[in-house]
């Protein structure tokens, strides 16, 4: 989980596994993650700035109230967060190809 301070700021707590594709030669691993980063700091930014500008369908979906996706840019995740009142709670960031509802079903925090 991360937590997103008003001004931008983030503690990331979160681990990167199984992040590699056989379909970048020329990027590379190392090019694919600082890509990944770049963009997560991006959505984090935005989020911080604009916290309701997320999507709210899984909230709705999931009966998970204040629950907010917002897509990364060019690469192919989604941030999930809930807004409290001192920060932004990032629940997880996963890759939009999964079947999210039932992901989350399964491991949803408490």
């Amino acid at each position: 989980m991360s937590k997103i301070d008003r001004d931008g700021e983030c503690t990331v707590i979160f681990a990167v596994s199984g992040f590699r594709s056989l379909d970048t030669p020329k990027q590379g691993f190392l090019g694919l993650a600082s890509d990944f980063v770049d963009a997560l700091e991006r959505a984090y930014r935005h989020i911080s700035r604009y916290p309701a500008s997320g999507s709210s369908r899984y909230a709705v979906e999931l009966s998970l109230p204040g629950l907010r996706a917002w897509p990364l840019s060019q690469v192919p995740h989604i941030v999930f967060y809930r807004e409290t009142a001192d920060c932004i709670d990032v629940w997880r960031v996963l890759h939009g190809a999964r079947d999210i509802p039932a992901w989350m079903r399964e491991t949803t925090p408490e």
